[in-house]
């Protein structure tokens, strides 16, 4: 049931506020942002001293105070992106690949100018939200691969918008953190000076800065939820295995989109991007490379940064600056946390999309036999593996197109012979394998519900539905070859203006939580109440280990439906059981 200061609240939003310029005090200082009479926006506040400088490469540190009049009526920064080279494909693949492909560099890499002056957040509140409304908040990390993405891409105001709309008004805040070399660069050097994953640290200091200050927007600092998409949802997969699984009061509940505790190693694992990138600044000879590092251009760190991999690279998934165990923010690889029972106990959504290998599977187009696919295992992902198990793991990975991704479409879209079999098993490895293994570890323990998108079997499904399959399958708007696609209503001024019209395929299902629809409903309600469900929605049941249920969101007469999540078992079983033994 609804509050009555939310019912009130609801009640005045809808009827109108006038949009004047709102301002809020944060310390001694006035934030003035802006407002269209129903949600307020205050953008770009910095949350963290700039990491520049002699603080490049350190752990952040905390605004000391604020000062005089704050214009949070732009977004801030961008933190610097790593550049994304779209692969050379091949005449045969479907027309709407490379398209696809453009956009996403494009979208990912457009937006407000890239600095490393760039740890701001932003807070988008009901208009009439005041301090002593205590509004739920929802804390969202943004996606990217730990390479790109801001806090600038995704409508936060469409979410607050429709919470207020349903009547379960919420904040939403949404938070940069740094990326690529200037995040998450790993090495022994890195590791013993404590400064691993950067990135993470980062948002740690702005869900503190949300204990600290949300009040003063409406929110209530013991209501926060934390969103995450792709690395975003890793990310609070990490907050979650973080701090010997203690919240530290800084969050309540966790909703992960594509992404869980990952498959990764220790940080001296990604020894060599550190030795490429000291090399190419000239820092190999330094007493103390990392202080060197704090003394070199930005553009040259860019460049040399520039020429390691990326998601779209040959490695495809096998990036260095993936979360990796540091001793410090994550004491042990993130699969064995989750498996000791290092978690949060918090209600939390975990999900993915069905088809989220195809998409960094394009690289790998030049690999056309099994003798291909299995050197690529080898040598991109289980280097210490027998050639046993290999054969063993290509078993689960038949040379079939019909068993390979984009699921269901039998032999269409066979770009080469490992292109299926490649996108399934990356798929699998990455988000389906360690969906599932958190949520069989978890949810006996604490509230838990899933979801994956797929498409319907309607012929050779060349619409290609989206599809969330465990927990929230959508199968909605899919294109030819890749999957899922997301007509996301980033409507920001720096985006393009047909953006609207071009495909997502990996974060497919942001055009439905980020557009106003169902899903946005089942976010929302989380939110406030700690359960998706509410009065007249579709009843979307809890996951348990022996009963895996999922809620599927679908194109066609019946929009959501219940599945159960076993689709490929032996298959994640097999890479969970291998990647806890050989983690990445």
């Amino acid at each position: 049931m609804l509050a009555l200061p939310a019912l009130l609240l609801s009640a005045t939003l809808l009827g109108g506020v006038a949009a004047a310029s709102p301002s809020v005090k944060l310390g001694k200082a006035t934030v003035v942002g802006t407002s269209d009479g129903v949600v307020s926006q205050f953008l770009g506040i910095p949350y963290a001293q700039p990491p520049v400088g002699q603080l490049r490469l350190q752990l952040p540190m905390a605004v000391e105070s604020y000062n005089g009049t704050l214009n949070a009526t732009t977004f801030g920064n961008q933190c610097m992106q790593q550049s994304l080279a779209v692969p050379t494909l091949p005449d045969n693949v479907p027309p709407a690949i490379p398209a696809t492909l453009s956009a996403l560099v494009s979208v990912e890499m457009q937006g407000p100018p890239q600095s490393e002056d760039c740890l701001n957040l932003n807070v988008i509140a009901p208009a009439g939200a005041k301090s002593t409304s205590k509004l739920p908040v929802v804390f969202w990390i943004h996606g990217g691969g730990f390479q790109v993405g801001s806090n600038a891409v995704e409508p936060g105001e469409v979410v607050v918008n429709r919470s207020i709309a349903i009547g379960e008004p919420i904040i939403f805040v949404a938070t940069n953190y740094r990326l690529s070399a200037f995040g998450f660069l790993g090495g022994s050097e890195i590791k013993n000076a404590g400064l691993g994953n950067l990135g993470l640290h980062d948002q740690r200091l702005a869900l503190e800065w949300v204990q600290s200050h949300i009040a003063a927007f409406g929110g209530d600092p013991a209501k926060v939820t934390i969103w995450g998409e792709s690395a975003g949802s890793i990310s609070v997969a990490a907050h979650m295995i973080a701090n010997d699984g203690s919240t530290g009061g800084l969050f309540r509940a966790a909703w992960m989109e594509s992404g869980s505790a990952f498959p990764s190693g220790d940080i001296t694992k990604v020894q060599p991007t550190f030795d490429f990138i000291t090399s190419q600044v000239n820092c190999t000879s330094a007493s103390d490379k990392i202080a060197c590092l704090r003394t070199v251009s930005t553009d040259d760190i860019k460049a040399a940064m520039d020429q390691t991999p990326t998601v779209i690279s040959f490695e495809a998934l096998n990036i260095p600056y993936w979360p990796h165990a540091d001793g410090v923010f994550l004491k042990d690889n993130p699969q064995k946390l989750v498996q000791q029972g290092s978690v949060a106990k918090v209600p939390f959504v975990a999900g993915s999309n069905e088809d989220e290998g195809t998409l960094f599977s394009l690289s790998t187009l030049n690999l056309n036999s099994t003798k291909d696919f299995a050197g690529y295992l080898k040598g991109n992902y289980f280097p210490d593996a027998s050639d046993e198990t290999i054969d063993t793991l290509m078993s689960h990975y038949p040379e079939d197109p019909s068993a390979g991704s984009p699921f269901d479409t039998g032999d269409d879209f066979e770009i080469t012979t490992v292109y299926k079999r490649m996108a399934a098993f990356q798929g699998d490895l990455i988000f389906q394998a360690p969906r599932r293994f958190f949520l069989s570890e978890r949810s006996a323990k604490q509230p838990a519900w899933s979801f994956c998108k797929h498409p319907l079997s309607i012929g050779t499904r060349a619409h290609y539905a989206n599809t969330v399959i465990p927990t929230i399958v959508s199968q909605r708007n899919k294109i030819p070859g890749l999957g899922a696609v997301s007509n996301i209503h980033r409507k920001h001024s720096f985006l393009p203006a047909d953006h609207c019209d071009r495909p997502q395929i990996h974060s497919s299902e942001l055009s439905v939580i980020f557009g106003g629809q169902d899903m946005t409903d089942y976010l929302v309600r989380f939110v406030t109440t700690l359960n998706p469900n509410g009065l007249g929605q579709y009843f979307w049941p809890n996951y348990f280990p022996n009963y895996t249920q999922l809620l599927t969101f679908v194109d066609g007469d019946t929009p959501l439906q219940i599945i159960m999540d076993d689709f490929r078992q032996n298959a994640t079983d097999f890479l969970t059981q291998l990647s806890l033994e050989q983690p990445i």
